[in-house]
């Protein structure tokens, strides 16, 4: 890249810099997303991202997944993953193993990707301060948790002081049960309880397609309602219900924006936030647009199994 090039990259950059500044974005990361491509390091590159949000004045939160981590380790201990529309369905035994894998696999690595560029990432989870706090969702899915609650205190805490959450999404009951809770529903929750500006969701697919097998058929922008039209007609189905019920609901909710990303894009962040042409799919609740966003609006999508969850 030539120097004015540079120069015309950074100068695109300000506007949105200034727009943003002070604002809170929630970041899902997904385990799918850590499966990477070839040429480089989605993680590494992930973690440039999340500080260099950081430093231009942005409060990013990352709430991570591992459906994939946690599916590997079940298989190695014999155990079968089974889903029932995009949920896990978890036994006493999955629980503690998505545990261990959440807290003592993927949030460390996540922790350490960011503070390889200074001391800024502290890891939590759901349980840290009532920060999730769930009861069961149905008894055909086992410790699977829906949320009850959201205690944001423990994430403005960190935020005031200048450190970055990265939160893993396992919650508790009042009495100290732990449950697996949907990564995507966790991080729409907590979106809305921090009042945050954006919810990105980061995965293997590139954003939204109205066929889920052409690639021409990207969905640039599409609102709420006519996300919900496709979830009834049965047109979005399986892994992604969970992140589009989650999205449709944070942007009804005070969230100014979802999107939905390829995370194994280098700097797929930086892309969305700091372009005029964006990347990926963005949605909004229906009749609102975000000023200063140029993503091409086709609004009538659908997609089917894009992104396991965790």
């Amino acid at each position: 890249m030539s120097a004015s090039l540079k120069a015309e990259t950074l100068a695109e950059a300000l506007p949105y810099i200034r727009r943003f500044a002070g604002k809170t974005v929630v970041v899902k990361y997904g385990g799918n997303a850590l499966a990477g491509t070839s040429g480089h390091d989605p993680l590494a590159l992930f973690a440039q991202d999340i500080v260099m949000m950081r430093l231009v004045g942005m409060r990013p939160v990352v709430v991570h997944g591992g459906g994939p981590q946690i599916s590997a380790l079940m298989k190695r201990l014999g155990k079968v993953p089974e889903f029932v529309n995009g949920l896990r369905v978890t036994d006493a035994e999955t629980v503690e193993i998505a545990r261990m894998v959440l807290k003592g696999q993927v949030n460390p690595q996540l922790v350490a990707a960011i503070n390889v560029h200074g001391n800024y990432a502290v890891g939590v989870s759901g349980v840290d301060g009532g920060l999730i706090r769930a009861h069961a969702r149905d008894p055909e899915l086992g410790f699977v948790g829906d949320v009850t609650a959201i205690n944001p205190e423990v994430i403005n805490g960190l935020l005031d002081n200048e450190f970055i959450p990265v939160v893993a999404t396992i919650g508790c009951d009042e009495a100290g049960q732990a449950y697996n809770i949907n990564a995507d529903t966790a991080a729409g929750a907590i979106a809305e309880a921090l009042d945050a500006e954006k919810l990105i969701y980061l995965t293997d697919i590139e954003g939204l397609r109205h066929d889920v097998n052409d690639a021409a058929t990207l969905i640039r922008q599409t609102t709420a309602d006519e996300l919900d039209s496709l979830v009834d007609d049965g047109t979005i189905a399986g892994g992604m219900i969970p992140k589009i019920s989650s999205c449709t609901h944070a942007v009804r909710n005070g969230v100014n924006g979802g999107h939905i990303l390829d995370g194994r894009v280098a700097h797929v962040l930086l892309l969305e936030l700091f372009t005029d042409a964006g990347i990926g799919t963005m949605i909004t609740n229906a009749g609102i647009t975000n000023a200063g966003i140029t993503n091409a609006g086709i609004t009538n999508a659908g997609i089917t199994n894009a992104g396991a969850t965790q």
